[in-house]
């Protein structure tokens, strides 16, 4: 006859129980920093004012003219987020290379001199963290005064920033992969270059590829939030049409936004299978 089991305590209960109270702890001071109030969105004059500024969306504008407008910022914003991901994979791979240690001499070859390798990293790394530790949006406003109105200031402030992101993302990619490739490419005579080329590389494009087509993603979205500092693309017309407090022309422009990063959905899901 089997003998019934009592339910047992959970053993996990009381450390998930003290991690919530302290997550809480920890939060509350920040809620009140920002003076979080959710009551305030169902505030009576809060929804008076919400519903008037929604019931200027319908109908969106739909003109002729305006369409065209809104095209010519979408392949402006377009342009701008490709442009500036480019140009932060090209400063960014280089400097992944020279930070990693999947190529260092403690990793692969003999360790003498692994100072000096030491000595040439740490430059490089500081200068990832200064890249990516300053948003795009400060980048793109200081460009602005540099370069002047216009998209040139989007692309220089996507390709500073996000070099500094991709850059540390890909040397992370290197360290975590398997350096044995590499290390009999070492040992039969290659050189460092080919042993990377040939040895680390082929493993990790998957994923070099992945969080690249990711942060075109986010370039495309951080693209539109510039333009609202003169950085060009959909969100200058964006604000240009708030301020003018014409909701039709604003939905026009949100749901050509919703059809832009559907469209760069879609082309990062393709790239994934192609790559699989």
């Amino acid at each position: 006859m089997p003998v019934a089991l009592s339910p047992s305590r959970d053993p996990a209960a009381f450390p998930r129980l003290a991690f919530a109270l302290a997550a809480i702890l920890l939060l509350w001071p920040g809620l009140e920093l920002t003076e979080f109030d959710p009551a305030t969105l169902i505030d009576k004059r809060s929804r008076e004012v919400m519903g008037k500024f929604l019931g200027t969306f319908f109908p969106p504008e739909l003109s002729q003219d305006f369409l065209k407008l809104v095209f010519k910022s979408t392949l402006e914003t377009l342009a701008i987020a490709t442009a500036g991901t480019f140009l932060a994979i090209v400063l960014a791979f280089p400097l992944s290379l020279v930070v990693s240690r999947s190529l260092s001499i403690s990793r692969i070859g003999p360790r003498t001199g692994h100072w000096i390798g030491d000595f040439i990293r740490l430059p490089a790394r500081w200068l990832l963290i200064v890249l990516r530790s300053i948003p795009e949006i400060v980048w793109a406003l200081l460009l602005v005064r540099a370069v002047g109105l216009g998209p040139a200031a989007g692309v220089f402030a996507i390709a500073i920033s996000y070099s500094g992101m991709l850059g540390k993302v890909y040397f992370e990619i290197y360290e975590a992969g398997d350096t044995r490739p590499a290390r009999a490419l070492m040992g039969a005579g290659s050189g460092r270059l080919a042993a990377f080329s040939y040895g680390i590389f082929p493993m990790a494009l998957p994923e070099l590829v992945s969080y690249s087509v990711y942060r075109w993603e986010c370039a495309v979205r951080a693209s539109v939030v510039m333009g609202f500092v003169g950085a060009g693309g959909l969100g200058t017309q964006l604000e240009l049409s708030m301020r003018m407090l014409n909701g039709g022309e604003v939905s026009t422009i949100l749901l050509m936004f919703f059809l832009l990063v559907l469209l760069a959905d879609g082309v990062s899901a393709l790239l994934r299978r192609a790559l699989a």
